[in-house]
């Protein structure tokens, strides 16, 4: 191995264990001296690299997540009224952001206009979903 190939194993290595930390490309590649064009040059031309940079970031995503949940807890824990409907918007479904849609439908009797039944026969046969009189003869097809 080259010391190139050393030194890029090494710096790889190290962007993992950042990625792991801070799932933000563009911090992790600052923290360790690696620019963000080299890292995506490094995910395009190694596959495995690539991989394992989805699962750091994977993994540093779930720990971000567990801090601010722990932060929001602790927000709870101390009163915090934004912290506790927050969390009630999203955690309890009696207090979920609900849309009601509200829609008159029309009866499946309506008449189509002339023009209407003209435009839907036309597309029908556009989309090659009814057989037009010149493609059968005879109620069979030729």
């Amino acid at each position: 191995m080259n010391t190139i190939t050393k030194r890029q194993t090494k710096e790889k290595e190290l962007l993992l264990e950042q990625l792991k930390r801070t799932p933000i490309v563009q911090f992790a590649c600052e923290k360790i001296g690696v620019a963000r064009a080299t890292y995506y040059r490094w995910r395009k031309d190694d596959q495995e690299f690539a991989i394992q940079t989805d699962g750091a970031l994977f993994e540093g995503s779930q720990l971000i997540n567990d801090m601010a949940e722990s932060q929001i807890l602790s927000a709870i824990r101390d009163k915090n009224m934004t912290a506790i409907i927050y969390w009630l918007n999203h955690h309890h479904p009696s207090y979920a952001t609900k849309m009601e849609i509200i829609a008159k439908l029309k009866t499946d009797n309506e008449q189509l206009t002339p023009e209407q039944e003209a435009l839907v026969k036309n597309a029908l046969k556009l989309a090659g979903l009814v057989l037009t009189s010149e493609s059968t003869e005879g109620g069979k097809e030729k």
